[in-house]
């Protein structure tokens, strides 16, 4: 299994963005774990959420369609009883496996004034072949009692728009999310010019692959040494 990162910069053409993030997910191998940033295919476009929600339901189509033996991570803009929300989708084999939307809205924006907030109860580890795998969006990566409900995952994922001006608490959080719950974490960060980038994939060790110049960081999957880790270095989780 390939863990795959990207690292991609929003355009105001909501178009261009699909079709971009159809040719880095058509790149990369069969048996590939891929994840892109938060809210990528549009950013936070607060004056284009109705277009974007419209957007979301043509991407879903054709990203069921790519997750062939391919399993795709991505937030998008939806809509449902008039209220918008930021979504996280996970395909597999033609499907929509798993939906969560943000439940921690960021408060140094107006996000909390267009979105409204998912339930916490939806933040919980899915296993898909095999491999157990959970899912923090962005700012919900400061917050002890949503860590606590990841714990266990193989793998967590980070769909992130983080701020440059807090590129280092990215940075140490995502590392120490994987050190802590001896797991792989894959963090995908926006490379928009107002953005930390540092897109990773961290091993249970909390060796860090990244590299900001690039689109895409790929790592091979390692269960052993998840089990390695857990077992040499016994801290309960299992």
């Amino acid at each position: 299994m390939n863990l795959i990162t990207l690292q991609l910069k929003t355009s105001k053409n909501f178009n261009k963005n699909l079709s971009k993030l159809i040719k880095n997910i058509e790149k990369a191998p069969i048996d590939s774990i891929i994840l892109a940033p938060e809210l990528y295919l549009t950013s936070y476009s607060y004056d284009r959420l109705e277009e974007a929600s419209n957007l979301t339901k043509k991407a879903i189509n054709i990203l069921k369609f790519l997750s062939h033996k391919k399993i795709l991570a991505i937030t998008m803009t939806t809509k449902k009883d008039e209220k918008f929300y930021n979504t996280l989708h996970i395909f597999y084999n033609g499907m929509i496996v798993h939906t969560q939307s943000k439940a921690k809205l960021f408060v140094l924006d107006d996000e909390r004034k267009y979105f409204t907030k998912g339930d916490e109860k939806d933040i919980k580890i899915i296993t898909l072949n095999g491999i157990k795998i959970a899912s923090l969006i962005c700012f919900e990566l400061r917050f002890i009692d949503l860590i606590k409900k990841v714990q266990g995952a193989d793998i967590i994922l980070i769909p992130a728009m983080w701020g440059k001006l807090r590129k280092d608490n990215f940075k140490t959080l995502s590392k120490a999310l994987a050190i802590t719950n001896q797991c792989y974490v894959m963090a995908s960060n926006s490379a928009n010019s107002n953005m930390a980038k540092s897109s990773a994939i961290i091993s249970p060790f909390g060796h860090v692959e990244k590299d900001d110049k690039k689109n895409m960081i790929q790592v091979e999957y390692d269960k052993n040494e998840i089990k390695k880790m857990r077992r040499y270095l016994n801290t309960g989780i299992k």
